[in-house]
């Protein structure tokens, strides 16, 4: 199964500035190119995925590999997938471990951003190594815990999916099954002509993670009606 080490995460050092607020002046820029000169080279991005194929579907779930998966939402959106690629993503804990040691918390929230915008980073970069190597075209992905849909639970399953995966990239899940290290991503990415974000399902409100606005017939479409 492909690993794939030291996967490119560049972070766009105006977008950084922005996301913390720093001026735009040579302050602002002095500040940031500081801050990521700190906390890149603790990066490390890694990423495995599995080429996997659709098995079976009902009403309720999927299965994949052998590995069944509860979700109405999963379902719909692989109801004429046959090839998936199920995935863990993750930048490593050694940034995570110097942001819980800065006494400055807004240094301490500077260094969790760089490491947020690093996965996001790597995330493209896992994308667009399987729309080359597959020929796949525009992929969507979905993972447990993004929806009450799909819920964290269902990591134990995907993580099973994944085999030594989750150990080659130094990742495990706790009883909670949370990730470790936090800035971890897991999921199922699929071929999609229409994207498909989760966040669009989500009626949360102030979410600071939301990458798409909430939409109500989307989420009566899905057949989550509250």
């Amino acid at each position: 199964m492909p690993l794939l080490d030291a996967l490119p995460a560049s972070i766009d050092e105006k977008a950084f500035r922005r996301a913390l607020r720093l001026s735009e002046d040579e302050g602002g820029a002095a500040a940031a190119a500081e801050i990521l000169g700190a906390a890149v080279p603790l990066l490390r991005p890694r990423a495995y995925f599995r080429d996997d194929f659709v098995d079976a579907r009902d009403i309720g779930g999927v299965t994949i590999g052998g590995r069944a998966f509860r979700s109405r939402v999963l379902r719909a959106n692989l109801d004429t997938i046959e090839r998936v690629f199920p995935y863990l993503l993750t930048v490593g804990g050694e940034l995570e471990r110097a942001a819980a040691a800065q006494d400055d918390l807004l240094r301490q929230y500077a260094f969790e951003t760089a490491a947020d915008m690093a996965i996001h980073a790597a995330g493209a970069r896992l994308e667009a190594h399987i729309r080359r190597v597959f020929g796949t075209g525009s992929l969507s992905a979905m993972s447990p815990g993004s929806l009450t849909d799909w819920p964290l639970e269902e990591q134990g399953p995907l993580f099973a999916l994944l085999g030594d995966g989750a150990e080659k990239l130094g990742v495990r899940l706790t009883e909670s099954f949370l990730m470790v290290p936090r800035k971890s991503v897991s999921g199922i990415l699929f071929a999609s002509e229409e994207a498909f974000t989760s966040c669009a399902l989500c009626p949360r409100p102030r979410c600071p993670g939301r990458r798409a606005a909430f939409d109500p017939e989307k989420r009566a479409a899905f057949g989550l009606e509250d």
